[in-house]
């Protein structure tokens, strides 16, 4: 009895070994032996209770040239210890992944390289071997620039950088182009280095954009922008160069730090403006073809490398806010003459217009002042009349200058667009290329007519006039052999008040009145009967009598008129 107690003590003690043996090596990598090799499959001992089948291209190279063979040792992954056959689950694939896995992430803590291959494609990337661990190269990730044809990569070893490691989803994300900017970082250091401004280099055009070419230097680029490729004007790079190129460049610039690189092909050539101003003396003519038109003027390149501008106001005597591209056109060949230089600057300004005769110098030289024209009325403004000219200039008719006795609003509105009409040149301002005409000059002002000579009308004088109308605030007169007309108020129609009535008149009845005002210049003519009637009673009391010799002044009046009928 005591010795079955202990068998079956001995037995569990046996069982429990046995399972406390084989929990630990499912999952796990264990290294066993070749037992035997029947047809592609290596049975393998792994020291547990019953052996495993692995075929024998698991082991790659080593399993076709017979380096497996019987007695080998080799390593192996335990999926089971037991399958429904009796036998043990082994791989040699997952063993060697398990030991990648290993191996990867110390490299992975460390920042090293590793090494792989790439062998499919999947979306988004492909997939890399690295040495049994399967890794995912994104796209993007597969080098510097997009490429288009991968097959040249495929199933090459090559190095790559681990970026991610995630052993419980088992992925790995790795990348070529890493490796690829690493190395280039380190060329591009070494080239950048040994460049110099000023050094002169070849290179070849790799790209080519709107504003430059990239020139490779051997490793690394440098930027030709479109302003250096040549001392004349280049609208595009691709005028000049072509991709694939090679060319002779210096080197402008050099920044150690970003190895960014200025490149230029012009400051291998003569700089053309050196002496321009003894070339191109101010006032000269030259001829030249325009490169560029803008806004404001448009470009003319006298000889290739230099170019002048002739702003927006140079180009036309006449044609004012035009668009220079309704002027000239590109490529034109035009005649120019130079307005200033300025070597520091290197701008020269150009005047297209000075070519022509001034049209304002032709006027004048044509009609001289006091000369009348006739033309067309091109424009009406609240001030006055723009006459369309000879030589496609303008004049201008002030208000002021339109009507000898009416005011110049009333006048204006005797005229419109389209009108021809006479005027007198009155004044040619070359500088200011003004012309101003008068239309009331074609007639006589019977103002100053009725001023000259001796006889002429004054302040002071005594004048027959004609009732032309009767107001209430006075009489509207026509001074007698004259086109002038005046306004005597209702306080100078007599010395007398109650004899200041206007109504006592009727038109058409003839009244002397003596001229209390006569301004030319603001064409006003004062009227008064009353200062007539003073200034005759005044010379009646001086030739018959005085003021303290008792006569009253109806007796002096009286005499006074005795002595005009006498007369």
């Amino acid at each position: 009895m005591a010795n079955q107690t202990a068998s079956a003590e001995d037995f569990e003690q046996l069982l429990f070994e046995s399972f406390h043996d084989i929990d630990p090596v499912e999952g796990t990598v264990v290294k066993g032996k070749v037992v035997a090799i029947e047809k592609d499959l290596a049975i393998i001992d792994v020291g547990l209770k019953t052996e495993g089948r692995v075929p024998m291209k698991e082991f790659g190279a080593a399993g076709r040239d017979g380096t497996i063979a019987v007695g080998s040792e080799v390593e192996v992954y335990v999926d089971r210890v037991e399958n429904a056959m009796g036998e043990a689950v082994l791989s040699r694939e997952k063993a060697r992944r398990e030991e990648s896995w290993v191996r990867l992430e110390v490299l992975y803590d460390k920042g090293e390289k590793v090494e792989g291959q790439i062998f499919n494609q999947v979306k988004g990337g492909f997939t890399v071997d690295l040495d049994g661990a399967v890794a995912f190269l994104p796209r993007s990730q597969v080098d510097i620039r997009p490429i288009r044809d991968i097959a040249p990569l495929m199933n090459v070893p090559q190095p790559f950088q681990i970026l991610k490691m995630d052993k419980r989803r088992g992925n790995i994300v790795v990348s070529r182009r890493a490796i690829l900017e690493e190395s280039r970082a380190e060329q591009r250091s070494e080239i950048v280095q040994q460049l110099e401004e000023g050094q002169v280099v070849e290179g070849v055009v790799k790209n080519i954009t709107d504003y430059g070419a990239f020139v490779d230097l051997g490793g690394i680029d440098g930027l030709l922008h479109v302003t250096d490729i040549a001392w004349r004007r280049v609208n595009h790079p691709n005028e000049v160069l072509a991709i694939g190129e090679t060319i002779k460049v210096q080197i402008i610039r050099v920044n150690q730090e970003s190895h960014r690189i200025s490149l230029g092909m012009k400051q291998l050539q003569a700089d053309p403006w050196e002496g321009i101003a003894a070339k191109y003396p101010v006032e000269a003519k030259f001829t030249g073809r325009v490169t560029n038109i803008t806004d404001y003027g448009a470009f003319v390149e006298l000889e290739p490398g230099i170019e002048g501008l002739i702003h927006v106001s140079e180009m036309s005597w006449t044609k004012k806010n035009v668009h220079p591209g309704k002027i000239v056109s590109t490529s034109q060949e035009v005649e120019v003459v130079v307005l200033e230089v300025d070597p520091e600057k290197r701008r020269i300004s150009l005047g297209l217009k000075q070519t022509l005769a001034n049209p304002w110098e032709s006027f004048a030289d044509k009609f001289p002042i006091g000369a009348e024209i006739e033309g067309e009325v091109k424009n009406k403004t609240e001030f006055g009349l723009f006459i369309g000219l000879d030589g496609d200039v303008d004049g201008m008719v002030h208000l002021s200058d339109l009507d000898w006795n009416r005011p110049g609003e009333e006048a204006l509105e005797d005229y419109n667009r389209g009108d021809i009409v006479k005027a007198k040149v009155l004044d040619v301002d070359i500088d200011k290329e003004r012309i101003s005409l008068g239309i009331k000059q074609l007639g006589s002002d019977a103002m100053a007519d009725a001023a000259a000579g001796s006889d002429g009308l004054r302040k002071g004088a005594i004048v027959t006039t004609e009732v032309t109308a009767v107001t209430d605030g006075g009489l509207e007169v026509r001074i007698a052999d004259t086109d002038l007309s005046a306004f005597i108020r209702r306080s100078d129609l007599s010395r007398d008040r109650e004899d200041q009535r206007p109504e006592r008149f009727a038109v058409g009845e003839k009244v002397d009145a003596r001229i209390t005002q006569f301004d030319k210049k603001t064409r006003r003519i004062g009227l008064s009967i009353k200062a007539l009637e003073i200034a005759e009673e005044k010379e009646a009391v001086a030739q018959y009598g005085s003021s303290d010799s008792g006569a009253s002044l109806g007796d002096i009046l009286g005499a006074a008129l005795k002595g005009q009928d006498k007369k």
